[in-house]
Formats: C-alpha cells, structure tokens, sequence
C-alpha cells in the first residue's frame, strides 16, 4: 500500500502540497541534501521512495542499521564513476541516519559538499543531536507531523477496498466503532495501523459469503499495546518537559496525563520522581515548603515499594505539586549569588562574622561588633553581613503566593522596604 505518487502521499501537506517548494524540487528533480525527520509511519521512506521514481538520479538507498563505513565508500566510489563517466547524479537515502555515529557521518560529509552525492536521511530523532552540524549545516532539514486521525482512516479504507495491492480480494467489513478504535491505537502510525489490519483481517475466519466481518476484540487482539515511546528518544525529552510545565502551570489533569503516558511506557519511576523533587525545589520553593518534604517522601516511598503500586505515590505528589502555590525566589536567589561571585571581587567576610579562636585572631578584631540574634527581642539584631563591596544587594525576593507571603512581612518587619 505505499503510495506511488503524491496523489496517493497522505498527510505533510506542508511539504508535499501542490505548489509547496520540496514538491516543486522533487518534481523538477533539483533535489538538496535534506534530512526527512519526523515520527514512524509519517512517511520519510515513502517520500525517498517517491523521490527514487521521479528523477533522472541514480537512487542508492541504505539502511544505518544493516550498513557500515564500508558500504558507504563503496557506494561513494560508483557515484564518482557516474557522475564522471555518465554524468548522473546519485542520490544516497540513509534511512535511520542517527543509527550511524559521527564518524561514520564524517565518511558522507566531503562528498555531499563536493556534490558527489545527494543526501536523503531519514530519521526518527532530533537532528540537533543526532546528525553531525558540518552535515546538518549543508542539508535542509523537512519535519514531518503524525498523520491525523483522519488520514489514517482514508488510509484504512483504502487498504480495505483495493483488490490488487490491499485486501480487498479477501471482503473485509469493519464497522465505524471499530475503525476508530484502530486509527486511535495506531498513534498517527500508517505502517502500524496497515500492520495491524492485516493481521486483524488474516486472522478473521469467512462467514458463509466470504466476507470477514472484523470486530474490536480482534483488532485488540492484533495490537495489544500501543507503543508511546522510546525512552532513549524524543518523545522521552518532549514527555517529560510535559509533565514538568503542567505541574509548574498547575494543571493537575495534564500533569497526571503525562505521568500515566510515561509509566504505560515504562519509564523508569525513580526519574520521574527525581524530577518531581527537582521541581518542588525549583518552582514551588519557599510558596509552600513542605512540597520539597512531599516530593522527597515520594521518592524514597518508590525506591521502597516499587511498581505497580508506586504509580500510586507519583500520582499523589504529582497532584500536590501542581496545586501548590508557585514561587521560584529561592532559584532565582541562588543563581544572581553564583552571578555575583564570579563576576566581582572575591572580598573577605567581614571580621565581625569570623570566629576568633585565637589570641591573634581576637587582637585583629575577628567576631568584633558582632550580635548575638538571640539577645534581642524578637531573636533578631540588624547587622551588615555582606562585603562592602556588595552592600545592599538583595538576592533573595520573595513573592506574595502561599506561605511567602509570610516571609515577605517578616523580612519587611525586620529589615524594612527591601
């Protein structure tokens, strides 16, 4: 069911729409080295594949997982013959281009630039990281998007009715309610959703007609799992940035959204709740102290019961963190400080706060002049603390949410308009 031209291409209208640029390129077969990268079954390798029957290229395509530094010098080799004998270009499609390292990357890199080859790369992770700059710098790269839901029910339907490359031959029906269970589990994935429907319609016995009337328990059936993500990938990062912007936005639905995501994934738990300890300190901070206390509990609470039931504990931090009041004063405190001590002088402590342990450090005046909190009322004595050089700075801010609040008055009581 590939498609054969880019009437039968479903979604990337972005790319590949009438009058788009890459489609006027491809079709005029002036093709730049480009980078394909988006998610699986969005149709990198189908577009290469399209590429492949409309130029006048020589198309040489390999795969990073099968092929080494060997296969590409080769292929590198025949290009040089061509382009000097014949006179035509060739076309190098690397298809999981990050599965090669940055050495076997650097193989590829002169001959793009001196136009021996042209490169296609397809790839389901983040060119920033995984393609080298020097290749990435002379490629354009094209993202493409997951297939809506939609597109992948024409393409369900298409499958369903063509008799010569689909499975029409065998009479398949699907009602509308299992058609949309199928094209929600697929996940924007053609290749998953057209793999789990051959199966679906293979393993579903003739009625007297011969039709196959397909039902949910065997589309279930056929693709038990949804696969959310590849923990060592994009979506990994992108889920991840999800559950801490909830929480920090607090939105408890998401929040919880996104931990459900990443523990049907089976990320590992206890970074999850490493980050929920990050996050108390960061964006809740001095709002609601006790929220550091909650997400440290959690913590050790997973690190002690485990899976399944420590879904139960990261829920239950997840939720009093976003519902918490927000405040990163102690952040931002902490990092104007360190801006501080490395770009002015590194003066001494001022000597009434040193502890004068000996007779000399006495006699130089160490603990001079100091007061002792305690002795006055309130436990509190105002005193210069900070080097003269940086007298007045304030660091810390706090805000008016939650328990801050509080702290704000009281340093206000004591030390006046901050």
């Amino acid at each position: 069911m590939r498609p054969r031209n880019f009437d039968e291409y479903a979604g990337q209208e972005h790319l590949v729409g009438p009058g788009r640029a890459l489609r006027k390129s491809i079709e005029a077969d002036q093709i730049p080295s480009m980078v394909l990268w988006g998610p699986p079954g969005s149709g990198k390798t189908t577009l290469a594949n399209l590429v492949a029957t409309m130029t006048r290229s020589y198309f040489s395509p390999v795969s990073a997982v099968a092929s080494g530094v060997a296969d590409l010098r080769r292929i590198v080799k025949e290009a040089r013959d061509r382009l000097g004998m014949q006179g035509q270009r060739t076309i190098l499609f690397i298809d999981e281009l990050h599965r090669f390292n940055k050495a076997q990357q650097d193989v590829i890199l002169p001959h793009v630039e001196s136009g021996t080859v042209v490169l296609i790369g397809a790839t389901t992770e983040n060119p920033s990281f995984e393609v080298n700059s020097p290749l990435l710098s002379r490629s354009r790269v094209f993202t493409l998007q997951p297939l809506s839901n939609e597109q992948i029910t024409d393409i369900v339907h298409t499958a369903l009715q063509d008799n010569e490359r689909g499975l029409g031959s065998l009479s398949p029906q699907m009602d509308d309610e299992t058609m949309a269970g199928l094209v929600e589990i697929s996940n924007g994935d053609a290749r998953t959703v057209l793999n789990a429907l051959e199966m679906a319609v293979l393993a579903t016995d003739p009625d007297e007609d011969g039709t196959r009337n397909i039902t949910a328990q065997t589309i279930e059936d056929a693709t038990q799992r949804s696969h959310l993500y590849d923990k060592a990938g994009d979506q990994h990062y992108d889920t991840i940035s999800a559950f801490i912007k909830s929480m920090r936005g607090s939105d408890p639905d998401a929040a919880i959204y996104y931990l459900a995501r990443m523990i049907e994934a089976g990320e590992d738990p206890l970074f999850i709740a490493r980050r929920l300890v990050i996050l108390a300190a960061e964006d809740i901070g001095m709002a609601d102290p006790r929220a550091l206390t909650v997400a440290v509990s959690a913590q050790q609470a997973v690190h002690l019961i485990g899976m399944p039931e420590g879904r139960i504990v990261l829920a239950e931090a997840t939720v009093y963190l976003a519902t918490a009041p927000k405040s990163n004063s102690s952040y931002m405190a902490i990092n104007k400080a360190i801006e501080d001590v490395q770009r002015t002088r590194n003066d001494p402590v001022p000597k009434h706060l040193r502890n004068a342990v000996t007779g000399l450090m006495k006699d130089e005046g160490y603990g001079e002049g100091y007061k002792y909190p305690h002795d006055h009322e309130g436990g509190f004595s105002p005193m210069q603390n900070l080097p003269d050089s940086l007298k007045g700075r304030r660091y810390y801010d706090p805000t008016d949410h939650g328990y801050e609040a509080q702290i704000a008055e009281r340093l206000k009581r004591w030390w006046g308009e901050r």
